[in-house]
């Protein structure tokens, strides 16, 4: 589909619309001028994490074609938590933890994607608590709270999930919906926002505000989302064995972050190229039409472009290096322990357990057993998450070796005899 609007010529062409509360609307809208929109973002982490991207990466383009991207923090709503898809409530986070966990992510994640300050379509970062915590109880209820009735809230998915696990769904978390659709309302209000944009398993909250908007205000309102990403096996993009993929390098660092990009399923790779780098798309299309070995090219560019994005081209630069010196110069690969292990060995499978300490990198099975518990055991730069993880011929690199890795600095390779 051809819309009028560069943003969401771009958006459709990269992969990002899922639904739209009215398309043509929309795109007459942001014809017209500057253009207000946002996205919020938890404040429970001092990092966002790659599940956050697809979000950042619309607010990216909604800023480079020429309008207003804010980022609101849900300083009010991280004290209640999203129930959306959990099965557990949310561990409730004090004002100081929250304020800190914000300071963090607009300067180690935000700035690196967006320009902040005071210029007209310049991003601006908003604190929902601002408003959230002056709210008077009755006042609201009178005011907002007849808008929403509960026999279309408790059909919404995030609720049907919870009720039908027979999960714990609290009237604090219940209320999150509320809250959501509420700060749609002071954001139109108070800096001019037409948009919510957000992941497709927000929409209903999204639609809230907007229809909450329509009916105490009478504002014109708009909803757009982008299809979730999941990896192959249904997983949601952004997970690891070792947990989350974070965006902020004191959590996670860019060598790291890097190596997430390089190891993705080879399916993935053209979807990710549109995503979360800014190539031009004929550049994009080119590599996504890679096949074979040569997709491993594809993903070396990935890589790089996603966290040069990110940790800027220095970083991207040195954790490129580092990868090669590691994984493709013979004579760097050389300077590892290696050991060699029979064909067929390597083709029934060898506990980790034992080539951990055949390699010399743990001293015995209880030293390994501490390393994968602790994160630290990796098997081609992947954690190692279970205990009984078998290594076998499917784990060769194209370079027909294994590489184990006790932490950050102690490598070994496994080379078939």
């Amino acid at each position: 589909m051809t819309y009028k609007s560069d943003f969401l010529n771009i958006l459709e062409e990269r992969g990002f619309i899922h639904q739209c509360s009215d398309f043509e609307a929309l795109d007459a809208k942001l014809m017209e001028d500057v253009q207000s929109a946002y996205i919020g973002f938890d404040a429970t982490a001092q990092s966002l994490h790659v599940g956050n991207l697809t979000g950042i990466m619309m607010l990216y383009w909604f800023q480079q074609t020429g309008h207003k991207p804010i980022t609101l923090m849900g300083g009010g709503t991280s004290k209640i938590g999203d129930p959306s898809f959990k099965d557990e409530q949310r561990k409730l986070l004090d004002d100081e933890t929250i304020e800190t966990n914000m300071k963090h992510i607009q300067e180690t994640c935000f700035t690196q994607f967006l320009r902040y300050g005071d210029g007209e379509n310049d991003a601006q970062m908003v604190n929902n608590n601002d408003w959230l915590s002056e709210l008077r109880y009755l006042d609201f209820l009178r005011d907002y709270g007849r808008h929403f009735t509960v026999n279309r809230m408790i059909k919404f998915d995030s609720v049907v999930t919870r009720l039908e696990r027979e999960s714990p769904l609290s009237l604090l978390e219940f209320n999150y919906m509320v809250m959501q659709g509420y700060d749609f309302v002071e954001l139109a209000r108070r800096y001019g926002t037409i948009l919510q944009m957000g992941g497709s398993d927000q929409w209903g909250n999204i639609i809230n505000g907007v229809d909450l908007g329509h009916k105490s205000h009478q504002l014109k309102l708009y909803a757009l989302t982008a299809p979730l990403l999941t990896t192959p096996d249904g997983k949601k993009m952004g997970k690891t064995e070792n947990g989350a993929v974070w965006l902020n390098t004191d959590m996670l660092s860019p060598y790291d972050y890097y190596q997430y990009w390089r190891n993705v399923d080879d399916v993935m790779v053209g979807t990710l190229l549109r995503r979360f780098t800014i190539l031009p798309m004929s550049e994009v299309k080119r590599l996504e039409a890679l096949e074979g070995q040569e997709i491993n090219e594809a993903k070396k560019i990935l890589a790089f472009e996603a966290t040069k994005l990110c940790h800027g081209e220095t970083s991207a630069k040195e954790a490129e290096s580092t990868a090669q010196k590691v994984f493709e110069q013979g004579s760097v690969g050389d300077d590892l322990p290696s050991i060699d292990i029979p064909k067929s060995d390597l083709e029934a499978g060898i506990s980790a357990l034992d080539l951990f300490v055949q390699t010399g990198l743990a001293a015995s099975k209880g030293e390994v057993k501490r390393l994968i518990k602790g994160g630290g055991a990796k098997c081609n730069d992947n954690s190692i998450g279970a205990m009984d993880f078998i290594v076998n011929t499917s784990h060769l690199t194209d370079e027909g070796y294994v590489k184990l890795s006790a932490g950050k600095k102690k490598h070994a390779l496994v080379k078939v005899a």
